[in-house]
């Protein structure tokens, strides 16, 4: 199994100062994870979620990983593409490629959060229809090796242009989508490709089930499931001080339910985020961490305890194993610490 970082960028505090130590901490991580072997450090892309997510521009921090790393591989987890054109998504990964030597990972995906869909004026509703065609006219300029391509709809308009840089991979990164329910797996096994997804939301049992459709599908749709990648983030902390983890993990749950998904917003879709949103907020945090870690939403546990959760997730179907180390402010020492001693005693 691949063990990779994954990182939201949170900022547990409100000044400017906590924010820019933040960008700080996370650069200096994924240079240790270079380091440690680490196979691909992993940036989301979220807007307007102050404290939860401060990553709103992934390609430009890893851009500057790039330059302090040599092996690590660089994922967008994910590019957000209803909410620019298909041109600035192939030029700004295309050039990360090239920065990177070859190093990029394209993560794609629609989104969750309505309120990213209403500040950016696109119809939330027709997001999936958004993405699809987003992602087919990016793969499609890439394709075409700088020779003009043209493509028109009601979202976007690429008028007979040529763009460049080109990706250092032939023909393009390797591409990846996330997803948190049956659809989107289904959706992303019937174009063959790689799947991001996580156990916050279902847990490890119910994803085990979708990932089996995933490859089911896959098999289905003329693809080799065993050539596919399944790619699972999970907050994870190997350590002693699991008090001061446990409450950066409900720290870091209780925002990602108010902050991503509104009180207010009652779509069915998001029906997992509102009952997580119980748990952690209704629960003594004893109780709530019992029951997230019971079904791998999160680890928090000792060496032995991590390596029976890798095996579960293995179990699972996942090929890949993103670790969520910092999460929800936790201390910069402690993160380290936690990296260093997953690699050097949990998959020894």
């Amino acid at each position: 199994m691949r063990i990779s970082l994954g990182y939201e960028l949170e900022v547990r505090g409100r000044t400017r100062e906590v924010e820019q130590q933040a960008f700080r901490n996370v650069i200096d991580q994924v240079v240790l994870g270079d380091q440690l072997g680490f196979d691909t450090a992993w940036f989301v892309e979220h807007h307007f979620t102050r404290g939860f997510s401060h990553s709103s521009a992934p390609d430009l921090v890893l851009a500057a990983i790039s330059q302090r790393t040599e092996r690590i591989h660089l994922g967008l987890g994910v590019v957000l593409l209803p909410f620019q054109s298909p041109i600035r998504t192939a030029e700004r990964v295309a050039t990360l490629d090239v920065l990177s030597g070859g190093r990029v990972e394209f993560g794609t995906g629609r989104g969750a959060s309505p309120l990213e869909y209403q500040a950016f004026q696109k119809p939330f509703e027709k997001s999936r229809q958004i993405w699809e065609d987003s992602l087919e006219a990016t793969l499609a300029i890439w394709q075409a090796d700088g020779e003009p391509v043209t493509r028109s709809n009601e979202f976007f308009e690429i008028p007979d242009v040529s763009v460049y840089p080109r990706p250092v991979q032939e023909p393009y990164p390797r591409v990846w989508v996330a997803s948190t329910s049956l659809e989107g797996y289904l959706a992303a096994a019937k174009h063959g490709y790689n799947l991001l997804g996580m156990t916050m939301l279902k847990g490890i049992d119910d994803v085990a089930a979708d990932i089996a459709k995933y490859r089911e599908c896959l098999a289905d749709n003329g693809f080799d499931p065993a050539s596919r990648r399944v790619a699972l983030m999970i907050p994870w902390y190997v350590g002693q001080a699991r008090d001061e983890a446990a409450d950066a993990v409900l720290w870091y749950i209780r925002r990602q339910v108010n902050l991503v998904t509104p009180p207010d917003y009652y779509d069915a879709r998001h029906a997992t985020h509102r009952v997580l949103g119980q748990l952690a907020a209704g629960m003594p945090p004893e109780e709530a961490m019992a029951t997230l870690r019971e079904h791998l939403m999160v680890v928090v546990d000792d060496v032995e305890g991590s390596r029976k959760a890798v095996a579960r997730i293995a179990e699972a179907g996942a090929t890949d194993l993103i670790l969520q180390c910092q999460v929800g402010g936790l201390a910069h020492p402690l993160v380290t610490e936690s990296m260093r001693t997953f690699m050097a005693e949990v998959v020894r």
